[in-house]
């Protein structure tokens, strides 16, 4: 009896519980479930989409989903409601279905007889092929039998002035579409973090601009941004759709920055042909400053700030050997001349270029405080402000930006009216984004303000002495013991008020400092007569209360010493009466001649 009750459960535990129907092979049709011993189709108004329906396609041993849609019947009937997110969280189908009624059915199609393994999305891995259905086992594809030809495109970008830029389209379910690409749950548009995944996927560099344009509406594939970063095949995450603003997005073609940490920082790589894949990086000795201007302003990134050798590391990219001669102007680095190529390039010299975040805070007292503005698509907008950014840590992403510190204070001002601003996620930032990979369109009145902490500017530090001598640089300053000084603190005019505070230290005494309010932006500290207690280290340290916050700003450091005048006063006295003696003799001398 127990023999026959273990058949029992081995048979009734291999029956399919998943199948296709009404297709034109197993692997295409209506999805049924078996669930509480009824087979039932599935209600499509769940939103499937190609990476849901991978689960159904690997069950069935029907390699990779291509497509997904649905079908309407004239009628309602009994279905089975399944929620795609309890699928994607590795739930099996029984255990997320829930009985309901629909006239709205699941279709799907899965590749059948081919699939692709160990990629990061359905359209990238190691190729394997079922050629008997009959047969569950799936055997690789050697490379020498097969060709570029064997491979057709399902990522484009069509109207622009190259097949890197241009309005978006995917191929699902054999038909091409233009991507909507908002999410209206929760709001959401692609942002350059987003288009970045596309113009990875086709070879097209770094993602430059994004946008959206209208036509009239039409048939499209709602793609969420959410869904592409964490996917990047775009077919997985589409949804049909019909709607007038699509997806328009522009890739930096043949330049990119990789190994940085964002789209305006990292080692340089340059694809010269368009027919040709590969990337190669640029020799150090081939590339200069007005090259980099260049780079910079195809990337849509501000003015390069550092340009050095080897700083993002050496990478697998070839080394480049052709010299670019760039006047600054250009729009691409493909269009400056270049000279011939050289033979060799030394190891470790790869061009690392750092662009600088198109960022600033303006109608501000100072570079570091006021309205916070990106530059992205060529346009400075202001920052919504009512609930991007709203923490220190956050907006202390555009005081470094800017080499401002960190944040001392953000908040927000309400403007008469809306207008075009820039939308920026505090999540997005956070994972270690840039600002202007993050922006959306948006409109607003709400304009973010923010105060940075080093507002002030640097302040300056001298001394002076009737007998004072000033040594050589590690020596600092030197006076006469009891003789008069004056260290003076003094500060470029940004502020009325503040305070001056002089910090001394010395080896054998404790820090003492000394305070006086700034007059005219500077203060003048007297030390009536010099002593070896005076002998140490000076920095002035500017303080000031303004926006409701103190802020500090602190001087270099000067060293004093106090140094013994006798050997001063032998000099000043010795010196001359050998020069008389000198000049009378050798007068003597002359007169005598004569």
């Amino acid at each position: 009896m127990d023999h026959l009750l273990l058949l029992f459960l081995l048979l009734w535990s291999s029956e399919p519980v998943v199948r296709l129907v009404e297709g034109k092979s197993r692997c295409a049709g209506a999805l049924e479930l078996k669930h509480l011993r009824e087979w039932r189709t599935l209600n499509a108004n769940a939103l499937w989409n190609l990476k849901t329906a991978a689960v159904v396609c690997r069950e069935l041993n029907c390699g990779s989903a291509v497509s997904v849609g649905e079908r309407v019947e004239s009628s309602s009937r009994p279905v089975w409601e399944i929620s795609p997110i309890c699928v994607e969280s590795g739930s099996a189908l029984r255990d997320c279905a829930e009985s309901s009624s629909a006239n709205h059915i699941v279709t799907l199609t899965c590749s059948d007889s081919v699939r692709l393994l160990g990629g990061t999305g359905l359209c990238s891995g190691r190729l394997e092929v079922n050629s008997d259905p009959s047969d569950p086992s799936w055997s690789s594809v050697c490379e020498a039998d097969f060709d570029q030809q064997d491979a057709q495109p399902v990522v484009r970008l069509m109207g622009g002035e190259s097949r890197c830029a241009g309005d978006l389209e995917v191929k699902q379910e054999g038909e091409w579409r233009a991507v909507w690409g908002y999410n209206p749950n929760p709001k959401r548009y692609w942002t350059l973090k987003t288009a970045g995944v596309v113009c990875r996927v086709l070879n097209c560099g770094s993602a430059v601009s994004v946008g959206q344009i209208f036509s009239p509406p039409r048939y499209v594939w709602g793609i969420s941004p959410a869904c592409v970063q964490s996917e990047p095949d775009l077919r997985e995450c589409a949804e049909a759709s019909f709607a007038a603003n699509i997806v328009s997005l522009t890739c930096s073609d043949s330049v990119r920055l990789v190994n940085g940490t964002s789209l305006c920082s990292g080692r340089l790589e340059v694809k010269s042909n368009q027919s040709d894949p590969s990337w190669s990086s640029v020799c150090e000795a081939d590339f200069d400053q007005q090259d980099a201007q260049v780079v910079c302003r195809q990337l849509g990134c501000g003015a390069p700030s550092v340009l050095q050798g080897a700083l993002y590391g050496e990478g697998e990219a070839p080394m480049g050997t052709k010299e670019f001669q760039c006047g600054g102007h250009e729009s691409a680095l493909l269009d400056c001349s270049s000279a011939s190529e050289r033979n060799t390039c030394s190891p470790g010299r790869a061009v690392s270029l750092t662009c600088s975040e198109p960022v600033r805070l303006v109608r501000g007292e100072s570079r570091c405080a006021g309205d916070l503005e990106v530059k992205h698509q060529g346009e400075w907008r202001p920052v919504w402000g009512y609930d991007s950014l709203r923490t220190l840590k956050t907006a202390g992403v555009a005081c470094k930006d800017l080499d401002c510190g960190s944040a001392v204070s953000v908040g927000w001002r309400k403007e008469s009216s809306e207008r075009s601003v820039w939308l920026i996620s505090s999540d997005c930032v956070q994972s270690g984004s840039a600002l202007r990979e993050c922006a959306e369109p948006g409109y607003s009145n709400h304009i973010l303000n923010l105060t940075c902490s080093d507002l002030l500017f640097q302040p300056n530090i001298s001394v002076s002495s009737m007998y004072g001598v000033s040594g050589a640089q590690q020596q600092g300053f030197q006076v006469f013991r009891g003789s008069t000084f004056t260290i003076s603190c003094s500060i470029q005019p940004q502020y009325p008020g503040g305070s001056f505070q002089l910090n001394f230290t010395s080896i054998n005494s404790a820090n003492n400092y000394y305070s006086l309010p700034a007059v005219n932006h500077s203060a003048h500290f007297l030390f009536p007569s010099a002593e070896p207690a005076h002998q140490g280290s000076y920095s002035c340290v500017y303080h000031l209360f303004v926006f409701s916050h103190n802020f500090s700003s602190e001087s270099r450091l000067l060293s004093v010493s106090a140094t013994d005048p006798g050997p001063f006063i032998i000099r000043a006295v010795v010196l001359p009466l050998t020069l008389l003696l000198v000049v009378t003799v050798g007068l003597y001398f002359y007169c005598k001649e004569e």
